[in-house]
């Protein structure tokens, strides 16, 4: 799930969250915004179990995907492009 919050100025804050059940280990996202560099943008687990992490972003069109411990790619279920 995808969450946008307008900043100051013309950032957004994008925060990527995944639900409990998904794989275990380490998750990050990893897009056009970041260089698709895993370790990046690391999801981190909250008390609720879901992983989330928050990118602050230009305007612009991003695609992105997660990336997995052991090289296992998984999609959001709100797509794999962001509009800003």
């Amino acid at each position: 799930m995808i969450k946008k919050s307008k900043l100051f100025g013309t950032k957004t804050r994008v925060t990527f969250s995944l639900p409990a059940d998904e794989p275990a280990g380490t998750v990050s996202v990893v897009g056009d915004f970041n260089g698709w560099e895993p370790g990046r943008h690391e999801l981190q687990v909250r008390r609720n179990g879901t992983r989330t992490v928050s990118v602050s972003l230009d305007p612009g069109d991003y695609k992105f995907r997660y990336l997995a411990t052991d090289g296992v790619w998984l999609d959001d279920e709100d797509g794999s492009e962001i509009h800003l």
